[in-house]
């Protein structure tokens, strides 16, 4: 006779989490769990097909909360360290090397006055009153913007 593992007693895992800080049980407790369903379930009353199709779309939630909770922190650690950190260069004036120019040429030195701050392809960017898009790595110089002067000087 085929007998369940009283490790995969739901009161057991309950009991479990409630004795971890933070524990929950996760997708592969859950797939433990079903597994067992499956493996030890009478062959005169077999599971229905309704049940089963329910725990699995409970799992296919679940793994797709989780999946967006990760995405979230992932969005959330990267936003902080980056666009929020240059937001204080709004209204302020930079002095740049166009991206154009060469490594070794360098030339003369752009400015403009920095109106918005962006993100993009994990790049940040200052939009400035002229238009121009410049990636935080070409700032050479970073003034307050002199009289309200909106074009620089």
């Amino acid at each position: 006779m085929n007998t369940i593992d009283s490790t995969y007693y739901l009161e057991n895992h309950i009991k479990k989490r409630d004795n971890q800080e933070a524990g929950t049980l996760g997708k592969d407790d859950f797939l433990k769990i079903l597994m067992s369903q499956l493996q030890n379930q009478s062959p005169l009353d077999p599971m229905k097909d309704k049940d089963f199709v329910a725990q699995m779309a409970q799992f296919t939630q679940l793994e797709q909360m989780t999946n967006m909770s990760n995405t979230f922190e992932k969005y959330f650690n990267k936003s902080e360290g980056s666009v929020a950190e240059y937001s204080h260069m709004i209204a302020k004036e930079i002095a740049y090397f166009p991206e154009e120019q060469s490594e070794g040429d360098r030339g003369e030195l752009k400015s403009g006055v920095v109106e918005a701050v962006s993100l993009k392809e994990g790049e940040v960017f200052l939009k400035l009153d002229d238009g121009a898009r410049v990636p935080v790595s070409s700032i050479q110089e970073v003034r307050n913007n002199r009289d309200g002067d909106q074009h620089g000087t």
